[in-house]
């Protein structure tokens, strides 16, 4: 099973099934959609338009809320799938509308923001049930380059506007939400959930009964210290697939579980993909070995480098990206024969200083995967000899 499975043979409401991990993982996977002009706005959205920064939802209808099944407006699919797998996000969207577990949720508090120039991508809004509690959701990274670039920043620098943006979010929205809070988001997003959770206000975050954090990458060391991770150190859930990579970038003072994925490397990423034995997740014992060699391999590379060398190496990678001819991250990222090519593309018509600055830092990368393969292969060769 999947969840969308899950949707189609679930029918207890939250009054008569406690809310659970899978729920909170479907609410943050329909956070990919754009509900700027159906949900209503979060009331100090204003508050948020700093110079630059257009707030996209700033028009916004008024109201308490909608729920699924208002917010699904045939009309509105053209604008309002996003991130890699829009499809799945459609169809999530139809399975909420007709849950009888999720069907009369109401969506409120949309915030969606974005600034090219200070390379900001940030969306979040509120589910709530009645007044019993309330799921504050935070958007995964969309196609945008200026997505992207807003992940690839946080290996060296923090907080990233997005993770301001989440802690304000979370503050403003609060006053009118239910006592009982929950935060959670997938990759960018559960990022997001777990550094506003541990940045609110004191009164707030008292409030906070769970953090759930889907395979969101970490954070650059001594960003926390083990005791501001304390104060919530029983409230976040963090969940992996097997082949996790994103889940593993950086640094988490949280332990992990690992959810079994019907899909293999970089697609099992993608929450749809993670299985379920009914209500629950299939877990497994522990990551994958090219799972932990990719992570190994990527924590030594990254430390390789200062923070401000870092800083030239992803200005460097996204000048190559606009090089490419790329339209979004989406032709970068789908694999096969177009993103060779725009790779192709991308190192003849890369200028100097990026082009002498990458070719640096591949050198780097394939020296760390070539001591790395050659340890691994050595113990293992080692170990059949005894």
């Amino acid at each position: 099973m999947n969840i969308l499975d899950y949707l189609e043979t679930e029918f207890a409401t939250f009054d008569e099934k406690p809310f659970s991990e899978v729920d909170a993982l479907i609410l943050s996977e329909i956070c990919m959609a754009r509900f700027d002009d159906i949900v209503p706005g979060l009331k100090g959205k204003g508050l948020f338009a700093d110079i630059s920064t257009i707030v996209e939802n700033l028009f916004s209808p008024s109201g308490r809320g909608v729920t699924f099944r208002d917010a699904l407006r045939a009309e509105c699919f053209d604008r309002m799938f996003i991130g890699l797998v829009p499809k799945r996000t459609k169809d999530l969207l139809i399975a909420l509308a007709a849950s009888p577990r999720f069907r009369d949720i109401v969506i409120r508090d949309y915030l969606s923001l974005f600034d090219t120039e200070r390379q900001t991508q940030f969306a979040a809004m509120a589910f709530s049930h009645k007044r019993e509690f309330a799921f504050l959701g935070f958007r995964g990274t969309d196609s945008s380059f200026t997505g992207w670039k807003e992940d690839f920043n946080m290996a060296f620098t923090c907080p990233v506007p997005a993770q301001d943006h989440a802690v304000r979010y979370v503050e403003s929205a609060a006053g009118g939400l239910p006592k009982r809070l929950m935060l959670g988001g997938h990759s960018k997003g559960g990022n997001l959930a777990v550094y506003a959770a541990i940045n609110a206000d004191p009164k707030v975050q008292a409030r906070i009964e769970r953090v759930y954090d889907f395979d969101g990458p970490g954070f650059k060391p001594s960003v926390f210290t083990g005791e501001e991770y304390a104060n919530l150190q029983n409230r976040i859930v963090k969940i992996v697939p097997v082949d996790s990579i994103v889940g593993m970038l950086m640094e988490s003072h949280e332990d992990y579980r690992v959810v079994a994925s019907d899909a293999k490397g970089i697609n099992a990423h993608s929450g749809f993909t993670w299985q379920l034995d009914g209500d629950r997740f299939v877990f497994a014992d522990r990551i994958s070995e090219s799972a932990r060699f990719t992570d190994q391999v990527m924590t030594e590379w990254l430390s390789s480098f200062s923070d401000d060398e870092l800083a030239v190496v992803v200005d460097a990678i996204f000048e190559a990206v606009a090089a490419s001819g790329a339209e979004d991250a989406t032709d970068i990222l789908s694999g096969g024969a177009k993103t060779v090519q725009l790779l192709m593309d991308a190192n003849k018509n890369t200028g100097e200083p990026a082009r002498t600055i990458l070719a640096d830092a591949i050198r780097r990368l394939s020296e760390v995967v070539l001591h790395r393969f050659g340890r691994d292969l050595g113990a293992m060769l080692a170990g059949k000899g005894k």
